[in-house]
């Protein structure tokens, strides 16, 4: 991730929507890929330049900027009447959260936040997206859920059609909006003895499923079962009840898995796996752009700088978490298997032809 600047030479980050030392208004420039200072233009409202002198793009603010302040994207006029206002990101969502519900609008702002994070990866690598088209598969979709429960039966427990489960079917990803939550978060990590549980990495997991739905075909297949197992047998319902079933992983997971969900099944284990993926690319891509001596170009690196130097970065990282009392910041273990699959997500992300999809 890149850090930007301001008029006045401040820093800019990722997520900010105002320049702290100016106080200047500031957004996401889809012309010159930047957050920029906002330059208010009198003669309408929600009107702006970029402030950037090599680009003045004309602008207005997203309608989840200016009506919610989720989201801090612009988009030009041009696109604006056959977005509904929307920008390039918030146009994925067909679900937001029950915003008459206290504390939803914060919960919003949260993942949002996560899911831009997410998208910036998928276009650093080049990814195929789609919200309106269906030409390489099921357009990309976000729904952000709440458990439904009734003011009079709080404590009643929740049928089927009451509770939101996180995943993905068919193009749509699905979070409950709980995830937001940093208690509740932090409360399932520990009851399911996860190393890590954030909004990230549900959106990094998630479109795991989602890029082996449109990317894991003809050829791949093979070699995906191969590295992975047959995600035909056994079923992914049978593979859940037994995985459930059991009170431990299989003694010796780490020897071949990334995490110990991931022994679950194949298509679990893919998941895992490109969330993993994702998390090199983030972190390898701002210790880049930050100038840290294990950064990497990560559009053209080859996997073995990238598992390389994603390994010397997180010793140093866990060392400096461990003096703190954190969580280790990589708390994974890169075997030789793991590594193997890994470099297939590598392979097979590098394939794919953009302009083909």
């Amino acid at each position: 991730m890149k850090t930007f600047q301001c008029r006045c030479q401040n820093t800019l980050f990722f997520d900010n929507t105002q320049c702290i030392q100016c106080q200047r208004e500031v957004g996401w420039c889809p012309r010159c890929d930047r957050i920029s200072p906002l330059i208010p233009i009198e003669r309408a409202e929600n009107c702006y330049r970029c402030g950037h002198g090599d680009c003045q793009a004309e602008l207005q603010k997203c309608h989840n900027y200016v009506t919610y302040c989720v989201c801090n994207r612009c988009l030009t006029p041009d696109s604006a009447s056959d977005s509904h206002g929307l920008c390039d990101y918030c146009r994925y969502n067909v679900t937001i959260p029950d915003l008459s519900v206290a504390g939803n609008l914060e919960k919003w702002r949260r993942i949002e936040a996560a899911k831009r994070r997410l998208l910036y990866t998928l276009e650093l690598l080049n990814l195929p997206l789609s919200h309106n088209s269906a030409a390489w598969g099921p357009p990309l979709e976000f729904a952000f859920k709440g458990d439904i429960i009734l003011r009079d039966s709080s404590w009643r427990k929740l049928g089927t059609g009451e509770r939101v489960y996180t995943g993905h079917a068919d193009g749509t990803i699905t979070l409950n909006i709980q995830e937001a939550d940093p208690v509740e978060r932090e409360k399932l990590r520990v009851d399911m003895n996860e190393s890590h549980r954030t909004l990230i990495g549900h959106f990094h997991h998630e479109i795991g499923h989602y890029y082996w739905q449109v990317l894991v075909t003809g050829d791949w297949i093979e070699t995906f079962k191969t590295l992975f197992g047959d995600h035909q047998n056994p079923t992914y319902s049978e593979a859940l009840n037994r995985y459930y079933a059991q009170s431990s992983p299989p003694q010796g997971w780490e020897d071949h898995y990334i995490s110990a969900y991931a022994t679950m099944h194949p298509w679990e284990d893919f998941a895992e796996t490109f969330g993993t993926y994702l998390d090199m690319v983030t972190v390898l891509d701002t210790a880049h752009h930050v100038d840290l001596q294990y950064g990497l170009d990560v559009q053209t690196c080859s996997f073995a700088e990238m598992i390389q130097q994603y390994k010397k970065l997180g010793i140093i990282l866990n060392e400096l978490n461990r003096t703190l009392g954190l969580l280790d910041f990589v708390p994974e273990v890169f075997s030789r298997p793991v590594a193997m699959k890994l470099e297939f997500i590598h392979d097979l992300l590098r394939s794919v032809n953009y302009e083909d999809k």
